[in-house]
């Protein structure tokens, strides 16, 4: 069985741009929030504000007040002013690829043209764009409505944005030969043409499609549509539990597309929940797959990698080859991701859901897996020396209180700092930190060790966990802007983020490279040098496919932390 992911599928830019809007208001605006009619087109992003507070509002009362966000779709003009005129605090919402119509639609209108519209009459959308118009609008959906329409003596033809592109190309082609007067422009967005494009490939190579996305989402309906047109089964769901499994048993290859309003959290748990109910069909790579996901929820991978840097960065320090200290790294390292991870849930829902699951379920157990490992990491680190003791205690003690109400109050306004957490940024700070000083600093306390190798490993340990931690964050924007939580790619963005990180591995492959003529053996530098080499290949991979499967990306990212330890042990 093959299970390929689109490249294209999940929230377009528009979308996106949205939802981070009306989620970046409820999580810094104390006024009421309310969206003019649903925001997008996906019934558990609606479910999901819901639950931040956020109503919706459908009619325009005569008086009210609080923020009002503009759907992605637009609203017709009069719309807008009339919210404004009841006293509303109005937010454009609208993606700017509906915008450049209705920009389109307004300067021909102006003139006196006619507006032609390819698109559902009674779509949001379609509505918005009408208003523009000045009365002199209509809307099509097929090619004989378009030729049975007057030949308007001045015409401006523009599409709803998530129109279906053979119909336009078909369209604009009778255009060309039998109204070479009209004003004919390209409008459909470029990821709608993209996610066509690719759906239809996807479904000449597959057996079947599978369609995720709002029922009442147009975008999400022509992928169905387009898909059904080939030889593939085709089935739209909103939700896996629509999925008739023993339909899909059947299949010897299965393709997986979502609209432009479907969030990533719903993509990852269709795709997961398919593979395990075909896991019969390949029993090795289901065992392989079950094996991963136990050691990333469990963070026993992350305990491990902990260990084995802490073991390189021993060597590099020329300290003796002794384990104790990478027992400390991988005890104190589980004890607290795991503890962090119960506080993450709510995040969780949405990053990983499969994780939120597992953590609800086994809450008792993981909390006392987690003090124990603590407290086991502490006697170890007592019988090193009082000073690692005390370094380890206050660690423990600040990572127990990342998530705990320490402040009485916060800062003005929605989003208060009560908590460690509630820092922005602080996050992929703190874990490099705490990394950098429990691998490197911790295990060189009672030794006599020139500074610059203390330095060099430190520096090390601290790029390559920087790298992973904000890379992982990025993967977690949606989940963690839905819980308000304020971590470094969503006070830089994702673009900005992923610059600074290779800029970080960088930076850390030249510390490498000026540490060995510094008296670090060069074939020491050439292996250590390998992790933050292949974790730029991943991370760009992953830039450049978003769609790549969550749990292989992050377990290699994981996994190339063991490296380090491996290449330090041959040598």
């Amino acid at each position: 069985m093959k299970i390929t992911i689109a490249k294209t599928a999940g929230f377009c830019m528009g979308v996106r741009r949205a939802v981070d809007m009306v989620l970046d208001a409820a999580n810094t605006s104390d006024m009421p929030i309310y969206t003019y009619g649903p925001l997008i087109h996906n019934p558990q992003v609606l479910e999901m504000l819901e639950t931040k507070g956020i109503s919706r509002l459908d009619t325009i009362p005569e008086k009210g007040t609080g923020l009002v966000l503009i759907r992605a779709h637009g609203v017709p003009p009069e719309d807008e002013t009339a919210l404004k005129k009841a006293g509303f605090t109005v937010i454009n919402a609208t993606c700017p690829r509906v915008v450049r119509v209705q920009v389109i639609i307004r300067k021909f209108a102006q003139k006196g043209y006619a507006t032609i519209i390819i698109g559902e009459e009674n779509h949001p959308e379609v509505k918005g764009l009408l208003g523009y118009a000045r009365g002199n609008g209509h809307t099509v959906t097929a090619m004989d409505q378009f030729t049975a329409l007057p030949v308007f003596e001045n015409a401006v033809v523009v599409a709803q944005t998530t129109q279906n592109t053979a119909l336009y190309d078909e369209i604009k082609a009778f255009c060309a030969e039998h109204r070479p007067h009209y004003q004919v422009f390209d409008t459909i967005c470029g990821s709608t043409e993209r996610r066509q494009q690719e759906v239809r490939h996807l479904a000449a190579t597959h057996d079947a499609v599978i369609v995720v996305g709002g029922k009442q989402s147009g975008n999400t309906r022509r992928l169905a549509q387009v898909a059904a047109e080939t030889r593939a089964f085709t089935t739209h769901i909103e939700t896996v539990s629509e999925i008739d499994f023993t339909t899909l048993a059947g299949f010897r290859s299965i393709a997986i597309t979502a609209g432009a309003s479907t969030p990533n959290w719903i993509i990852t748990d269709t795709c997961s929940r398919v593979a395990r109910h075909l896991e019969h069909q390949r029993p090795v790579a289901g065992a392989i797959s079950r094996i991963q996901g136990l050691l990333l929820k469990t963070t026993r991978l992350r305990a491990l990698g902990a260990g084995s840097l802490t073991y390189a960065c021993s060597v590099v320090q020329q300290l003796p080859r002794t384990w104790i200290h990478a027992a400390i790294a991988m005890l104190y390292v589980f004890s607290m991701q795991v503890l962090n991870n119960m506080f993450a849930v709510k995040s969780d829902t949405y990053n990983h859901p499969d994780r939120a699951v597992f953590y609800r379920r086994y809450r008792p157990v993981l909390a006392l897996l987690a003090v124990s490992s603590g407290g086991a990491g502490l006697y170890l680190a007592y019988t090193t020396g009082v000073i690692s003791f005390f370094i380890l205690l206050v660690m423990s003690l600040l990572g127990l209180s990342y998530n705990l109400k320490i402040l009485p109050g916060g800062l003005t306004g929605k989003q208060q700092i009560r908590r460690i957490k509630d820092i922005p940024g602080s996050k992929t700070i703190l874990i490099t930190m705490a990394w950098g000083i429990v691998t490197s600093i911790l295990p060189a306390v009672d030794a006599r060790i020139a500074p610059i190798w203390v330095a060099v490993a430190f520096l090390y340990a601290a790029g390559l966990v920087f790298s992973r931690t904000a890379f992982f964050d990025i993967k977690a924007i949606q989940g963690d802007r839905i819980a308000g939580r304020e971590t470094l790619p969503i006070l830089l963005g994702e673009k900005k983020s992923f610059i600074l990180i290779r800029y970080v591995l960088i930076a850390t492959l030249v510390l490498l490279a000026g540490a060995w003529p510094a008296g670090l053996p060069l074939s020491l530098a050439f292996l250590l040098a390998l992790v933050p080499g292949l974790m730029l290949v991943l991370i760009h991979s992953f830039e450049k496919d978003m769609q790549m499967s969550g749990i292989q990306i992050e377990f290699l990212i994981e996994s190339s932390f063991l490296m380090t330890g491996v290449t330090a042990a041959i040598l």
